[in-house]
């Protein structure tokens, strides 16, 4: 008789705070063929990807696309809104918040700094507090982020929010990883810009960024004068009236972005950001049936940040991870590089994703001497 082996295949799962999964009638609509861009039919596309924007922005202003990551972004939000020498406000309480200070700095803002320790959310009062003081009057912005993705810790933007519309000061929120996932409402809660990115809790890959700007920024905009040009909103703003976009668009990620917005808003804001919650709560209820703890003191609903055992080298764990056992999460950043993991849990990310992730995550803990029963883990996704 034939001897024959038996083969299993391991996973291909991806839990990272981005890029995040894609939904497969997503994946479907970017094979389909390409076509011409100044055309009614790419029109009538745009015109769908406003709608679906705004919807999730939950803003009646204009959503401004670019062809960049988030951080270009970031950097429209800056070029077009500031001038040289403007006093601003930046929160650093991660990678993300640095990333505000180093580009306020590299276009010669002066910037004050509000450092927070890493794992904590700013406290909205030290904001107030910067505002009030004597060089208050001349702060022009304040930049912060909704989840700072390096340590999984939320902000009270709508905290903040209700602070800053009572002085000349923007606020600017990067919602690159939380926007989708994070309850976050531009309009209602008073926020002057908000940038995201398409391949976060927007489920699409990489490749496009969204700016919103409120009217108050958009008054400061006419006084702007920082060097731009391909990242002049006005230019998207003036093209955007006649359904038209200023430079050539990534037309194929645009078309999938519309039909991610569909799918978010077939299932309603406030559903999906609850099932990011519910998500949430279950890795974090995993993470402590492991024996661990979590990172962050104010957790955010898209990604958790889990410490590892002093016994486990956390680089060689995520690499085995990938590698070897077909899940794929974030290590940690600067002096949390080998220290921690970060795991999504937005967007496309389903509880059977994050199921197999903690079971291949135990796996991965065992090879390293860290044993633990991965059984109380696993059943906190099931019946979500």
């Amino acid at each position: 008789m034939e001897e024959t082996t038996m083969t299993t295949t391991k996973p291909n799962i991806l839990l990272t705070p981005g890029p995040t999964p894609v939904p497969p009638e997503v994946l479907e609509i970017m094979s389909r063929p390409i076509f011409h861009h100044r055309t009614p039919q790419f029109r009538s596309v745009l015109k769908q990807l406003q709608e679906g924007l705004k919807y999730v922005f939950q803003t009646k202003q204009d959503v401004y696309t670019i062809c960049a990551s988030g951080t270009g972004g970031m950097e429209a939000s800056i070029v077009n809104f500031f001038s040289p020498g403007d006093h601003v406000i930046a929160v650093n309480s991660g990678k993300f918040g640095e990333r505000w200070v180093k580009m306020a700095q590299a276009f010669g803002l002066k910037c004050d700094v509000i450092s927070v320790e890493w794992g904590k959310a700013v406290d909205p009062i030290d904001i107030k507090k910067q505002l009030d003081a004597p060089t208050g009057k001349d702060i022009k912005g304040v930049f912060t982020t909704l989840c700072e993705t390096s340590t999984g810790v939320l902000t009270d933007i709508k905290a903040i929010a209700q602070i800053t519309k009572n002085y000349q000061a923007l606020l600017i929120v990067d919602a690159i990883s939380a926007l989708g996932g994070e309850d976050c409402k531009m309009d209602e809660w008073g926020i002057d810009i908000v940038i995201t990115g398409s391949q976060k809790a927007l489920m699409i890959p990489p490749g496009l960024a969204f700016v919103a700007a409120s009217q108050k920024a958009w008054n400061r905009a006419k006084d702007a004068n920082l060097t731009k040009f391909y990242l002049d909103l006005k230019k998207y703003q003036k093209s955007l009236l006649e359904e038209d976009v200023p430079f050539t668009p990534a037309i194929t990620l645009v078309l999938a972005q519309v039909e991610a917005l569909r799918q978010f808003k077939e299932d309603g804001y406030d559903k999906v950001i609850h099932r990011a919650k519910k998500l949430a709560e279950a890795t974090r209820k995993a993470t402590q049936a492991m024996g661990l703890k979590t990172y962050s003191k104010a957790p955010s609903n898209v990604l958790t940040t889990i410490e590892l055992p002093a016994s486990v080298d956390g680089s060689k764990l995520v690499k085995m991870m990938r590698d070897e056992l077909g899940v794929t999460v974030a290590g940690g950043q600067d002096h949390l590089k080998g220290k921690v993991i970060r795991i999504a849990h937005m967007g496309f990310i389903r509880p059977q994703d994050l199921a197999t992730g903690f079971k291949i995550f135990g796996e991965a803990l065992a090879r390293q001497g860290y044993q633990c029963d991965v059984t109380k883990a696993v059943e906190q996704f099931k019946n979500l």
